[in-house]
């Protein structure tokens, strides 16, 4: 599903790209600062971690607030600030929840079609876990860790100063976790790479 979302979104970019360089050129006159409120679904891809078991992270929604500020009326930088709580189970074993804290900041180029601003972008979050439950274990302690991000998504002019958004995500991000089973501690390495599909409204200042 993710790569149908991405591929149509590439799509869009290519084909408005020939109208959106020729706006571009004829003005100069943009906002240096917007910002945006977002709905997010965050869809982790833990994949196999430990010992071929599958390891299982709940789909998590959530509210999510960015500022953005361009340098110029194309390249901008956005900061992305959000929390999210995910379930962990390992086949029949209860690991609890843990939230996840991760800021990311992705550099991105905005391209510019009558209403339509379409942009690509890519960057590094920093992902802090807290509020850690440990379910059927003793404990459980997960490494804060850098990850990268990669962005698209287009926004749609209300008026002046308000539009709609759409935006995709990819977080390529994993952590060191120690499971301590009360027996012994078992260093695991979890991916947990979530696509994250956001909808919301922003406002330019």
């Amino acid at each position: 599903m993710k790569k149908i979302f991405f591929s149509a979104l590439i799509a869009f970019l290519f084909v408005f790209n020939a109208q959106a360089q020729e706006t571009s050129s004829s003005s100069q006159d943009y906002s240096k600062w917007q910002a945006r409120f977002r709905v997010i679904t965050v869809i982790p891809s833990p994949g196999d971690n430990i010992d071929g078991a599958d390891v299982d992270i709940s789909t998590s929604v959530v509210p999510e607030l960015d500022f953005t500020y361009f340098f110029t009326k194309n390249i901008a930088a956005e900061l992305i600030l959000g929390t999210t709580k995910h379930n962990v189970d390992v086949e029949d074993v209860d690991l609890g929840h843990v939230w996840l804290l991760p800021p990311t900041l992705n550099l991105q180029y905005h391209f510019y079609a009558g209403d339509f601003k379409p942009y690509v972008g890519a960057g590094v979050n920093y992902t802090i876990f807290y509020g850690v439950d440990e379910g059927d274990v003793a404990d459980m302690d997960y490494e804060n860790s850098f990850g990268f991000s990669f962005q698209a998504g287009v926004d749609y002019n209300l008026n002046d100063k308000w539009f709609l958004n759409l935006d995709l995500k990819q977080l390529l991000l994993s952590t060191d976790v120690d499971v301590n089973t009360g027996a012994a501690v078992l260093p695991v390495e979890v991916d947990i790479n979530p696509f994250i599909v956001g909808v919301g409204v922003g406002r330019k200042f």
